[in-house]
């Protein structure tokens, strides 16, 4: 306005160079802006007391020099604090730039790591900053397992399913295979096809019908842990279910699956988890990552037992239920006396249980097993 009301030559060379700065940065920011990029490199899993280091790498695929850029990443405090990751770096025409920062992994969780943030402008800020985000990624830490050599129970006890020299049942409908013929062997199990192309005699292997699994029940309803040790009562409890399913899986071989009804912070509401008896290592790690991402149900829909029955439905005959809960009733000893009727070998497992054991249970149930736990300790000597 000065430059015309005035007609100063002056004032005309600042409003030239004013607008010569502003284009000029606007197409070199514009220019650098298409070559700009930035990405993430992490390892998305993790155990407790682990640490996950992060590298952001930065780069300039352009011909033209970028004065400042600014990378920012938001972190979850529970791994890192303050929760943000930022840098400021000048990146040179055909450069990039690496940043590394440490999450620390303390609890089980599923956290989201981002979104993150690239930003740039011109040198003198006289032009509107650029900036874009990247999609957020996940890290999940899974619950801490606790390295059980042994369940400490006896050879007739429902948590301990012992392989047997000889099936007492067999379902003669699914052959899993042949072995050689040995004395005794009934003339009907014998394979003629496979002993044609053997040259010796060849009988069928039956499935057993008698099942070696075990299905995990987890109680986790807020209600069940309610008092001041509700979050050690909540997380022992699943660190109780992953100790068992390593166990089982690893340890002893057999199929572990796992039934609870929680809240799933990936569908935001309440989920109903039923993972059928396997016994690969990446169905445990399934497992112990739906056990790493859940998170205590306010109001379940279903009553635990009622959700108990329905799961053990869908289990083979002789199949192990173990149940592990925070508080005891009279009412969940009879869905177990009910499971034990029909044909099921059940456990209960108490963390840190809120009232005394009733009468009920010594005299309904007998010899049913009980097992208490307080810290974590006492599940590596459960007895």
């Amino acid at each position: 306005m000065l430059a015309v009301f005035l007609r100063i030559d002056f004032y005309f060379s600042i409003v030239y160079l004013l607008a010569a700065v502003y284009l000029l940065g606007r197409l070199w920011i514009h220019a650098g802006w298409r070559h700009l990029s930035v990405q993430r490199r992490m390892v998305n899993r993790a155990f407790p007391d682990e640490t996950i280091p992060v590298e952001l790498v930065v780069r300039n695929t352009g011909r033209l020099p970028i004065p400042w850029v600014e990378v920012q990443d938001s972190l979850p405090v529970e791994l890192t604090s303050p929760p943000f990751y930022r840098e400021v770096v000048t990146l040179g025409a055909q450069q990039e730039h690496r940043f590394t920062y440490t999450l620390a992994c303390y609890k089980r969780g599923y956290y989201r790591i981002g979104p993150l943030s690239l930003q740039t402008g011109d040198l003198l800020g006289v032009t509107q900053p650029l900036m874009m985000k990247q999609a957020p990624e996940y890290v999940i830490v899974y619950p801490r397992v606790l390295p059980l050599e042994k369940l400490g129970l006896p050879t007739h006890s429902p948590l301990a399913a012992l392989p047997a020299p000889a099936t007492l049942f067999e379902d003669s409908t699914r052959i899993i295979g042949v072995r050689p013929y040995q004395i005794g062997d009934s003339p009907r199990r014998i394979h003629w096809t496979s002993t044609a192309k053997a040259g010796k005699l060849l009988v069928k292997r039956y499935q057993p019908a008698v099942a070696r699994e075990t299905l995990i029940c987890l109680d986790f309803a807020q209600e069940t842990y309610a008092g001041r040790r509700f979050y050690d009562a909540s997380e022992l409890a699943i660190v109780a279910a992953a100790s068992l399913a390593n166990h089982i899986i690893i340890r002893e071989g057999l199929a572990v699956g796992l039934a609870m009804q929680a809240v799933d912070p990936l569908e935001e509401t309440t989920a109903h988890f039923s993972l059928p008896p396997r016994r690969e290592r990446t169905h445990l790690m399934n497992l112990l990552e739906v056990l790493a991402r859940v998170q205590p149900v306010p109001n379940p829909a279903t009553s635990f037992l009622d959700f108990l029955r329905r799961e053990t439905t869908r289990l083979s005959w002789g199949a192990t239920v173990i149940v592990i809960s925070g508080a005891e009733s009279e009412s969940l000893y009879e869905t177990l006396a009910y499971l034990r009727s029909a044909n099921f070998a059940p456990a209960l497992i108490l963390v840190m249980p809120q009232a005394p054991g009733s009468d009920f249970r010594q005299t309904a149930l007998g010899k049913l097993p009980v097992y208490r736990v307080w810290r974590e300790a006492e599940l590596e000597a459960l007895a």
